[in-house]
C-alpha cells in the first residue's frame, strides 16, 4: 500500500474565491449571511469533503458549485471557466435518491442519455450498453427491470450513483448521498464508492469529487482531503490531509491513525455542534 498522493502543481479542477453568499427573505427583506469568504481550489481527481456542524453552509456551497445557485460575492471557477449555471460536467447526487417510481433501474439511469445533454450523438444501441455498464459496475443486472419501491435504500442509492456516471460529469458533487441509510449499509457502500471512483486506478483516471457529509468518520475513511467549516456564517476553518493509504479497506478504521485524524476534526467542530444543538 502507499500513502495518498496527488499533484499539487496542477491547475485546479475548482477554484472559489472570496466566496460569499447572503439569503434575503423574500416577505419581510431580512438578510441571512450564509457564507462568507471562502476560499477553496480542488484538485483534479481528488475526493474532496465537507465536513461542519449543522447550519453552517455546506449545502449551501455545493449549490454554488453546482451552479444551482449564484454567489453574492466572490467568484467559483471549473478549468478557467466561471460558473454561472448549471452544467452537465458538473453531475449532482442528493440524500434522497430523486428517482422516478414509475422507471425501472434501467431506464432510471438511462434518463439523461435519453432526454438531456450527455446522450447527444449517442444511438440508443451505444446508450442502452453505456446504462448497463454502469448498471453493472454498481452491482445491480440482476435488478435492472424493478422499480424503485421494489429495491432497498441501499440498492436505490447504487441507481442514483449508476445514474450521476452514466451521464459522465467530470466533477461529482455529493450531498449527503449515504446520509439516510443505516449503518451498515453506509460502512459497505463507502466502500463500493471508492471502488467505482477507482482508488485503485491511476490518479488521472479519477473524477474529481466533493462530498459532503456530517460523518466525521466517514469523510476521514473516503477523502483525501477535509475541509472543515465554522458557522455563521460559513467559512473554512481548516484543511486537513489524509494521510492514509490507499486502497482503504475496513481495517484501517481500527488503525491509531483513523482514531487520530478523526479526533482532531471533531475538536475544530465539537463545540459549535454543541451549540447547533442547543
Amino acid at each position: 500500500m502507499t500513502v495518498a498522493t496527488m499533484p499539487t502543481s496542477q491547475k485546479p479542477k475548482l477554484r472559489l474565491q472570496n466566496v460569499t453568499k447572503e439569503f434575503v427573505a423574500k416577505r419581510t427583506g431580512q438578510k441571512t449571511l450564509a457564507v462568507s469568504d471562502f476560499s477553496l481550489d480542488v484538485r483534479p481527481g481528488e475526493f474532496l469533503c465537507v465536513v461542519g456542524p449543522s447550519g453552517c453552509g455546506k449545502s449551501t456551497v455545493l449549490n454554488m458549485i453546482a451552479g444551482l445557485d449564484q454567489p453574492t460575492e466572490g467568484s467559483i471557477v471549473m478549468d478557467g471557466q466561471l460558473v454561472t449555471r448549471p452544467g452537465a460536467e458538473r453531475g449532482v447526487m442528493f440524500q434522497d435518491y430523486a428517482l422516478f417510481p414509475w422507471k425501472s433501474v434501467r431506464d432510471n439511469v438511462g434518463f439523461g442519455l435519453k432526454h438531456g445533454t450527455p446522450g447527444n450523438g449517442l444511438s440508443p444501441v451505444e446508450r442502452r450498453e453505456r446504462v448497463d455498464h454502469f448498471v453493472k459496475m454498481v452491482g445491480l443486472e440482476a435488478a435492472a427491470t424493478k422499480y424503485p419501491h421494489q429495491l432497498s435504500g441501499g440498492m436505490r442509492q447504487r441507481v442514483a450513483l449508476a445514474r450521476l456516471l452514466a451521464n459522465g460529469p467530470e466533477v461529482l458533487l455529493m450531498d449527503e448521498p449515504l446520509g439516510a441509510l443505516d449503518a451498515q449499509t453506509r460502512m459497505v457502500l463507502q466502500v463500493e464508492l471508492l471502488r467505482i471512483w477507482g482508488e485503485a486506478a491511476d490518479h488521472g483516471e479519477r473524477k474529481t469529487v466533493v462530498f459532503i457529509t456530517h460523518g466525521i468518520d466517514e469523510a476521514v475513511f473516503l477523502a483525501d482531503r477535509v475541509v472543515v467549516m465554522s458557522s455563521h456564517p460559513g467559512r473554512v476553518s481548516a484543511v486537513i490531509d489524509i494521510d492514509i493509504p490507499r486502497p482503504r479497506t475496513e481495517h484501517i478504521r481500527s488503525e491509531p491513525r483513523f482514531g487520530q485524524l478523526t479526533d482532531e476534526i471533531w475538536s475544530l467542530i465539537r463545540d459549535e455542534a454543541y451549540q447547533a444543538i442547543a
